[in-house]
């Protein structure tokens, strides 16, 4: 049932089934909280499941921020055939297969992967090649490159390898693993990476996110769920579990809302730092540069 009036403000943790690109989680979320202000930090494909961040009318500011921080990753990745999307759901492009495949040899090639890395994402992907889609392009039959990028693979750990058959007949090797990641990583350039460097090629057939930033599968809820019950994490609360926080007294509070920049709070970070008065409502979100507050949204 639809929501009259203004909708509700904060984030909704979703954990997002298969089949369902971000865009119709948005749409859903739209009906359900009754207010087009809803959006999203960060695409899931529509392959992957797991945990969606929304941001509601005014936490919709927060998404640009919450975007950028680290996400985790459940991940099964098949050595031995390649797809057109380094995934299952493009067509098979190679079959080497990955008979004799030996867990030292996956080990080493997951370390080469590990830690900050030049990354290729994946030709079907929504990446802007001279204001092109590159899956436009791809559909298109064009030929072309795209540059490699930095990311940082916290975390990349080999839990299970398989071996198993291919509906094609295919030997091949299934390898489950977790990666801890930084925004903008693609986990299906990493299964195509880790089977060319093995000479098997390979590709991502399951992934699950299981975090991004603080917010986890624990605290995530199905669309199901949503639909019956709204489940709104209150912004206050999500910006003091995001983002390092600053408590300021009540003429600092006039001050910010006024636009003055103040002595910085000195927390030796770069990140976007969350401001709260001495009533505990969120004020802001700040950075700090050569000592001084800068505003980047303002919430109060």
């Amino acid at each position: 049932m639809k929501r009259k009036g203004t909708g509700p403000n904060g984030l909704v943790i979703v954990d997002k089934p298969a089949g369902f690109t971000s865009h119709d989680v948005v749409a859903k979320l739209r009906r359900f909280a009754g207010t087009r202000r809803v959006g999203h930090a960060g695409t899931l494909d529509p392959m992957a499941t797991g945990v969606l961040v929304i941001g509601v009318e005014k936490a919709t500011r927060l998404l640009g921020h919450l975007a950028l921080t680290e996400k985790e990753y459940a991940a099964t990745i098949r050595l031995g055939q390649s797809t057109v999307t380094d995934d299952a759901e493009g067509e098979i492009t190679a079959s080497a297969g990955a008979i004799g495949v030996e867990r030292a040899a996956i080990d080493t090639g997951v370390a080469k992967l590990t830690g900050a890395i030049q990354q290729v994402p994946s030709k079907v992907s929504a990446i802007k090649i001279d204001g092109k889609r590159s899956y436009s392009r791809v559909r298109e039959g064009e030929e072309f490159d795209i540059p490699a990028r930095p990311v940082t693979i916290s975390t990349f750990a080999v839990h299970e390898v398989r071996q198993a058959v291919a509906e094609d007949g295919t030997h091949v090797t299934d390898v489950d693993a977790t990666v801890v990641c930084s925004s903008g990583t693609y986990i299906r350039a990493l299964a195509r990476d880790l089977g060319t460097d093995l000479g098997t090629g390979g590709h991502l057939t399951a992934l699950r996110r299981t975090r991004v930033g603080p917010y986890g599968l624990d605290g995530a809820h199905s669309l199901e769920e949503l639909e019956t019950s709204l489940t709104v994490l209150p912004i206050a609360e999500a910006a003091a579990a995001a983002f390092p926080r600053w408590d300021v007294d009540a003429e600092q509070a006039r001050l910010l809302g006024n636009g003055v920049r103040l002595q910085g709070p000195e927390l030796g970070t770069e990140e976007p730092i969350a401001v709260f008065d001495p009533e505990g409502r969120f004020l802001a979100l700040i950075e700090e540069r050569d000592g001084k507050t800068k505003s980047l949204a303002v919430f109060a």
